[in-house]
């Protein structure tokens, strides 16, 4: 974890503590600061911007509501993430768009690559990049997924883990088992595979 990702942590920590305590002004900004990466992660469930904002305005009015009872999580934002992917199964459950959190082939994961901030020198890895972006999407859902928060949200197999709500050995195997899909569709060895993803996306520290 970076030193800005500390401080941020951090402020995030006094905050969610303000919180709890029923400070609005505290509230507002958990709201105001976690908004965008929580739409953002939603928009990899459904396109659906109606379910993703009822989604996350449902999130803060329980949070809200529930503020004396809540614990004190080790990261916010990944309590937030878990939060939110709970809410929004549920709500695609209930439009009859069944989501089976077992099966990867069940819920749709849309996934996107930018590299609109990447400055690349070598040509062999531009064009790895480019089958990249192009074969992670063709990954069974929960491994797009895994991917997307380890290498753009850049957050730890404990952390991926707790939001996917597996166990750190499953995380592990399952984002192995992309890199294996990956290899035989692109040919290239893990370490490449895994250094070219570093490149293709701007890791985040919210």
């Amino acid at each position: 974890m970076s030193h800005e990702q500390i401080v941020h942590d951090d402020h995030n920590t006094a905050t969610w503590l303000a919180f709890k305590e029923g400070n609005w002004d505290a509230y507002t900004r958990l709201y105001n600061n976690h908004f965008k990466i929580l739409n953002n992660y939603g928009y990899k469930f459904t396109r659906d911007v109606n379910v993703i904002e009822d989604a996350i305005h449902d999130l803060f009015i329980r949070l809200w509501t529930n503020r004396a009872g809540l614990g004190n999580p080790v990261s916010v934002k990944n309590y937030l993430f878990k939060s939110l992917r709970s809410i929004i199964f549920r709500k695609l459950q209930s439009k009859s768009r069944f989501v089976d959190l077992e099966d990867e082939a069940e819920h749709n994961f849309p996934f996107e690559i930018s590299f609109d901030q990447q400055i690349i020198a070598d040509e062999e890895e531009l064009e790895l990049q480019k089958k990249i972006k192009f074969h992670i999407k063709t990954l069974p859902p929960r491994q797009q997924e895994i991917i997307y928060l380890r290498f753009y949200e850049g957050l730890g197999y404990d952390e991926i883990a707790d939001i996917m709500e597996i166990n750190v050995s499953s995380a592990y195997k399952l984002i192995y088992k992309a890199f294996d899909n990956l290899q035989d569709v692109l040919k290239a060895s893990k370490l490449a595979i895994v250094l070219a993803l570093y490149s293709c996306f701007c890791v985040n520290n919210h």
